[in-house]
C-alpha cells in the first residue's frame, strides 16, 4: 500500500481528537483504550494517542505505533465504519508489546462485531 493511500485512513487534527474523546464509545482493556464513533465520511480513520509519560523512550513509542496500524489494517475491511483511537493507557515492558498488539486486535474485532458501534 503506497503512503498517499494510507492517508486517507489517519485520523489528524485537533478537531477530530477532541471530537472523538468528547462524545466516543470508550472500551477498555487492560494496557488499551478504544474510542469510537460510526465516521461521518468513508473510509473511516485511525488515531493513536501513545503519551511520552507511559512510554518514555521514542523508539518504544514508535514500536507500539507500528504494531497499533497493522492490528487497525488487519481490522480492515469493517473497521472503516468508525473514526476510532487506540489510546495507551498503561505503560508495559517490552516483552509486553505482542499482548498489547493483541489486545488492539480483540478490541477492534468487538467493536465490529457489535455492528454500530453504540
Amino acid at each position: 500500500m503506497s503512503n498517499a493511500s494510507a492517508r486517507c485512513y489517519r485520523l489528524t487534527g485537533r478537531g477530530a481528537y477532541d471530537a472523538l474523546f468528547a462524545g466516543g464509545r470508550r472500551r477498555d482493556g487492560a494496557y488499551l483504550q478504544l474510542l469510537s464513533l460510526p465516521a461521518a465520511v468513508a473510509p473511516g480513520r485511525a488515531g493513536y494517542a501513545i503519551p511520552k509519560k507511559l512510554l518514555p523512550l521514542a523508539v518504544d513509542r514508535n514500536r507500539v505505533r507500528r504494531l497499533l496500524r497493522e492490528a487497525v489494517r488487519a481490522a480492515r475491511p469493517p473497521v472503516c465504519a468508525f473514526d476510532v483511537i487506540l489510546r495507551v493507557k498503561r505503560g508495559c515492558p517490552r516483552t509486553e508489546f505482542r499482548a498489547l498488539a493483541a489486545e488492539a486486535r480483540d478490541l477492534l474485532s468487538a467493536l465490529c462485531a457489535n455492528g454500530a458501534g453504540r
